[in-house]
């Protein structure tokens, strides 16, 4: 398998300058954990993440460094130290010049940098522009939707994904962080809803795809002000079957 048969389409990514409570506001009300960090032509200039907002002075985070090894790493890590914690945009906080993978890129390499670079996402880009991003989560739902040995999608599963986010995307009750896989016309949905009116249309949508056999239904419900959630119908007999 390989990123462009798992990643989610629907990147969400802020500019440099936008101020970290933005940033911020737009992971919790997204239920998201990172963002990518997009110039003004697009271009991927930079990831954000929880981790950049754990070492925080307005929480009282900071680290706190003895004398002898501020004295050993110098007053220049210092200096960026105070900057992270002080920083007040997202330029001041992200992680510049991301690890990034291609569509193309193997699942096991994936792993592979992620783990070396101890990351939890990596941008998917084509040229120098973000068309995706996988994270842990997405390779979770590739290993529950194999939960049975099944050969790796055919190029008609490929197209079958494609039409299947293409004819979801352009309707505002599109599940966030939409991921779809198919595999021999069986198709997986994953995302968060926030609307249960959603839920149907996102599996009407799939069903009238042409080629697709069964739809099984792993949408998330969140309450958005309370950050209450509840998994599928499908998934909670599951649960309850075993």
């Amino acid at each position: 398998m390989r990123a462009h048969q798992i990643m989610t389409r629907s990147v969400i990514s802020v500019t440099p300058d936008i101020s970290i409570i933005e940033a911020a506001n737009i992971m919790l009300t997204r239920h998201i954990s990172g963002l990518t960090v997009v110039d003004n032509s697009g271009k991927l200039v930079g990831v954000v993440s929880e981790g950049d907002f754990i070492r925080r002075s307005e929480i009282g985070t900071g680290r706190k460094r003895g004398r002898w090894l501020r004295f050993i790493l110098g007053s220049g890590k210092s200096a960026s130290d105070f900057v992270h914690e002080h920083g007040r945009k997202v330029a001041e906080v992200m992680t510049v010049s991301p690890v990034t993978i291609t569509e193309d890129t193997a699942l096991a390499e994936i792993v592979d940098l992620m783990e070396r670079n101890n990351v939890k996402r990596l941008p998917v880009v084509r040229g120098d522009k973000v068309v995706g991003i996988v994270s842990r989560a997405n390779l979770l739902q590739a290993v529950a939707g194999l939960a049975r040995d099944v050969p790796d999608p055919t190029a008609d599963d490929d197209h079958i994904r494609g039409r299947i986010i293409n004819a979801m995307e352009k309707y505002d009750w599109c599940p966030f962080g939409l991921n779809v896989i198919v595999r021999d016309g069986i198709v997986h949905l994953s995302g968060i809803i926030t609307e249960e009116r959603a839920r149907q249309a996102a599996i009407v949508a799939a069903e009238n795809v042409e080629g697709v056999k069964k739809v099984h239904d792993h949408l998330c419900w969140v309450d958005t002000m309370s950050g209450v959630y509840l998994n599928s119908p499908e998934d909670e007999n599951l649960s309850k079957a075993s």
